[in-house]
């Protein structure tokens, strides 16, 4: 029977950063968006506070910068070769996360069958932010589903791999979950922990659950 993987990207795959960060970089607003992952940590601001401020801070936002953003990242070793082999296996891997999909749309080019976003108008923002479009912890336990009934899979023929407790309603729903490169909160929700830069190891975990 085939499997599906879904991979969180903000500190999973692209280790120890984000998009956000990573756009803030390129675009010289890292200060601001520092203070804005403050608010939201603290809080003060949900997800959709935060996809509302991002859009108007970076009203001058392209997709050139994007794509250059996105090749900057601090992306973890070995993703092309773990997609293509479980594409080879006759399994399916998708990307599930929060950050825009103007950035996280890249990954399809990495050999990902599918990546599920906050959906954000095209850079440069000259249309308005549709706040039921940004997605929310809660949403990866339904996108996942989704697809899981898509693909006629059964829960145990899932894994799921993440890095933080906006990935917490998803571990607390599956039994195959790794923790990459998590504090503590996750890791204790997760049935096997990998800390490294590569992401063949943290695949070979999941793979280690669904034998």
């Amino acid at each position: 029977m085939t499997s599906l993987h879904v991979f969180d990207m903000d500190g999973t795959l692209l280790t120890g950063s984000s998009a956000s960060l990573q756009i803030a970089r390129r675009l010289g607003t890292y200060d601001e968006l520092v203070a804005l992952e403050a608010r939201f940590a603290a809080g003060e601001i949900d997800t959709r506070g935060f996809a509302a401020a991002i859009h108007e801070l970076w009203r001058e936002l392209t997709e050139t910068a994007v794509a250059e953003a996105f090749a900057a990242g601090p992306w973890l070793h070995g993703i092309e070769q773990v997609c293509r082999d479980i594409r080879e296996r006759g399994e399916h891997c998708a990307v599930i996360t929060m950050s825009p999909d103007f950035f996280a749309r890249h990954l399809l080019d990495l050999g990902f069958d599918e990546v599920v976003a906050s959906r954000f108008p095209a850079p440069p923002f000259a249309e308005p932010l549709d706040p039921e479009a940004i997605l929310t912890p809660a949403d990866k336990v339904g996108i996942a589903e989704r697809l899981r009934r898509r693909y006629g899979l059964p829960h145990e023929r899932l894994v799921a791999y993440g890095d933080s407790m906006s990935d917490a309603p998803l571990f607390r729903r599956l039994s195959n979950t790794v923790a990459v490169n998590a504090d503590h909160h996750l890791a204790d929700l997760a049935a096997l922990s990998y800390r490294g830069g590569d992401l063949t190891e943290a695949y070979a975990l999941g793979r280690s659950l669904l034998d």
